[in-house]
């Protein structure tokens, strides 16, 4: 038998291409005992889900692209007494690796640990996953009947192709254990993302999937970008919007999709301004208005440096809510933003921007940050970090900062 299946030159392909080749060895070892496979592929990697030894590999070049050749004298799997009169089902998962067990394992350990918080919340968006197991470095979300995959950049001291076995093994085990189509999971490579890059596609699929987050309904894209449009582990950060907004104007400052400003609105914000640098994220937070039937002439969506639309604000605001990126070198602004060095530059502008009485919740997702002495020295700080953490993640109780911050005066009065 020869076969030349999808090689799955694209990080995306693959959660559909493990099970394939996963499948095309089972049927092989059952029915085709006896016969030589000749497989030629541009991902060994995949070859490997088999469960198939190759006794001979011939390399080869299809274009640019380094492939092999693999001769496999195929084994008659032995069957059970009682095989014969099963009928075959055609999902049924083939075998899971040791490792990849183990990761099945881990992940219906924390699927039970979390099944009582979701069945109370009715939260459908999750953090499933996140490296529990150091040799399987991925962040596994879940969106309704979608799975998000991220995998973490292996350092240099992982063997490469040894990372690229454990990722197979992972996307083997998750439709078993979630119960989804392998078409359902998504995959990216996260790495370090600064300037343009953050905001750059990676596919044009342009499919939205609309979730819903306690009253707000919210769009979602889970293939063109890194970031899905919704940020998890701030979902008791945006609740806690909209429990403060109700009356007051508010203000959020990098925006992104702008998921803030629905549960503001939602909560009854008299008015509100959303300011973030891009165009692809503020058209995705005209999509979230839309879809919750929110009034843009009150509630406005505003392109522009933040910083720099801080400096020259005369407006006031009863609440507040700003949550920059770590690190920022985008053409669209002036110079660098760093949130280590420039966190209390920005505090000290958006508290010029309060109204009497108004409140700051300020956030960033700096795994190391520390907050400058400086604004505890003239403002009241309450670190609010692990108060608005919920299970899910739990075990990052670094993911994020939050400090709700007000003056002194305000306090005092």
């Amino acid at each position: 038998m020869i076969t030349n299946p999808p090689y799955g030159e694209r990080l995306g392909e693959l959660p559909a291409l493990v099970p394939l080749y996963a499948s095309l060895g089972e049927r092989m070892k059952r029915h085709f005992g006896g016969w030589t496979l000749a497989m030629f592929t541009g991902n060994p990697d995949l070859g490997h889900r088999l469960g198939l030894r190759a006794h001979r590999q011939y390399a080869f070049r299809n274009g640019q692209l380094e492939c092999k050749l693999l001769m496999i004298d195929v084994t008659m799997r032995e069957r059970a007494a009682d095989e014969d009169s099963v009928v075959e089902d055609a999902r049924s998962q083939p075998a899971l690796s040791e490792g990849g067990q183990m990761f099945a394992n881990r992940l219906k350990k924390n699927q039970k640990a979390l099944a009582r918080w979701l069945k109370q919340s009715n939260t459908t968006c999750y953090r499933l996953y996140d490296a529990d197991m150091p040799e399987y470095a991925l962040a596994i979300d879940i969106y309704g009947r979608h799975v998000h995959v991220q995998e973490y950049t292996p350092p240099k001291s992982v063997d490469a192709s040894q990372a690229q076995r454990r990722l197979m093994d992972a996307l083997a085990a998750i439709p078993g254990v979630l119960g989804c189509s392998p078409n359902d999971i998504h995959i990216k490579q996260r790495t370090r993302q600064a300037g343009k890059a953050q905001y750059t596609r990676q596919d044009t699929s342009g499919q939205r999937i609309e979730m819903q987050e306690g009253d707000a309904k919210l769009w979602v894209n889970l293939k063109d970008y890194l970031d899905t449009g919704l940020f998890l582990d701030h979902r008791p950060v945006r609740k806690l919007l909209a429990r403060e907004a109700e009356g007051k104007r508010f203000l959020n400052l990098f925006c992104y999709t702008a998921t803030a400003s629905v549960h503001a609105a939602l909560g009854g914000a008299s008015e509100s301004i959303s300011v973030d640098m891009s165009n692809t994220y503020l058209d995705w937070g005209r999509e979230n208005f839309k879809l919750n039937g929110i009034n843009e002439k009150r509630h406005q969506l505003v392109r522009g440096d933040c910083l720099k639309w801080l400096e020259r604000s005369r407006e006031q605001f009863d609440l507040i809510f700003m949550d920059p990126p770590t690190f920022s070198n985008s053409k669209k602004m002036e110079g660098t933003l760093d949130i280590q060095r420039d966190h209390a530059r920005l505090i000290d502008l958006a508290v010029a921007s309060l109204a009497p009485g108004g409140t700051l919740i300020f956030s960033n997702n700096h795994r190391r940050f520390v907050l400058d002495d400086s604004v505890s020295e003239h403002l009241v700080v309450e670190n609010l970090s692990r108060k608005l953490l919920d299970p899910d993640f739990k075990r990052r109780p670094d993911i994020h900062h939050v400090y709700r911050i007000r003056r002194v005066s305000d306090v005092k009065g």
